[in-house]
C-alpha cells in the first residue's frame, strides 16, 4: 500500500458519504504515474463528471509537490490519466447540494468537474486545493522571473 492509497482511505473514512469505488485500482493509476522526485501530499475520491447520479466514473485526485493528478481505472482494461500543472490552474468553484457536493476546476484547456462528494469534505477540498495552488503558482512565477532575469 502506497501513501496516496492511505490518504484515500483515510478520507473516504472521515467522509464516508462520498461516493467512490475500486480505490485500489484507481490510486494505483496514479502511484503509476507518480514522479520519483513527486511527493503526494492531499487525496481524495470523487466522481470524474457532472453528474450526480452516474456513480461509475470514480476517480482519485492526489496534489503532489509538482502538480495535480487524477486517475481513473477503466473496468475492462485500460485507464485515464490527468494532469494538471499550476501553470495551467484558473479557478476552483465548489457547488453544495443536498446530498453531495461539486468541484470544479478550471484549467486553461477545460473544465475537470468532480462530482458526489460528501458536503462536509468541501471546505476541506477547497482549502487543500486553494493554498496548494496560491503557493505552487508563487513558485512557478518566481522561477518565470529568475528565468527572464538570466536572459
Amino acid at each position: 500500500m502506497g501513501l496516496v492509497y492511505k490518504q484515500v482511505l483515510r478520507f473516504k473514512k472521515k467522509y464516508p458519504m462520498t461516493v467512490g469505488w475500486r480505490i485500489k485500482k484507481n490510486t494505483a493509476v496514479v502511484e503509476k504515474h507518480l514522479n520519483p522526485d513527486e511527493e503526494p501530499i492531499y487525496s481524495f475520491i470523487a466522481q470524474k463528471n457532472d453528474n450526480s447520479f452516474n456513480f461509475w466514473e470514480s476517480a482519485v485526485v492526489t496534489l503532489t509537490n509538482k502538480r495535480i493528478v487524477i486517475g481513473r481505472k477503466r473496468v475492462i482494461f485500460g485507464y485515464f490519466f490527468d494532469t494538471i500543472t499550476p501553470d495551467m490552474f484558473n479557478d476552483l468553484k465548489v457547488v453544495s447540494g443536498i446530498l453531495w457536493g461539486k468541484v470544479y476546476i478550471d484549467t486553461v484547456k477545460e473544465l475537470v468537474n468532480l462530482s458526489n462528494i460528501a458536503i462536509e469534505a468541501l471546505p476541506e477540498i477547497e482549502t487543500q486545493i486553494s493554498s496548494y495552488m496560491m503557493e505552487m503558482k508563487k513558485e512557478y512565477e518566481d522561477d518565470d522571473d529568475r528565468r527572464k532575469k538570466g536572459e
